[in-house]
């Protein structure tokens, strides 16, 4: 994963809890790997509404272009996955957000990476990035939980 460029971020501000269900074990009795991704998709989510982005109805917003995860240790059920996220860059029209998960015994077993794009849904195109949201996240990344 690349390096924060910019020292307003990286700080990890938003952390949300999941507890392993059962049906998400594959047929080699540990997490699915596309639940790893799922669970970063919520983590993001929750990011985003903290951030103040409303997610329905909207003309303009993140899109997700690319997402990469690194696995380091098998999930088991029945666990509870702490997935926090972060931005490590924000750009003109990109923002790329970072995850970790950690297990109930406190060991790292996912990182990943996403990048989104701004999107203006309605014109089918990416636009700059507007200074509200851009001011959002700063502010939710100042808060600087880990």
């Amino acid at each position: 994963m690349s390096d924060v460029e910019d020292p307003r971020l990286g700080r990890w501000p938003v952390t949300i809890d999941v507890r392993v269900a059962w049906g998400e074990m594959d047929a080699f009795k540990h997490l699915n790997n596309v639940i790893y991704v799922r669970y970063m998709e919520s983590a993001r989510i929750a990011y985003l509404e903290r951030a103040g982005l409303p997610l329905d109805g909207v003309e303009e917003g993140p899109i997700l272009v690319s997402q990469t995860v690194h696995y380091r240790k098998p999930v088991l059920y029945p666990d509870t996955i702490s997935i926090a996220v972060t931005t490590r860059r924000l750009g003109n029209t990109s923002i790329v957000n970072a995850y970790r998960m950690i297990n109930g015994s406190g060991e790292l077993v996912c990182e990943g990476e996403s990048t989104g794009v701004w999107f203006d849904y309605k014109l089918g195109t990416k636009v700059p990035i507007g200074e509200a949201f851009r001011g959002a996240i700063y502010a939710l990344e100042a808060t600087g939980k880990s």
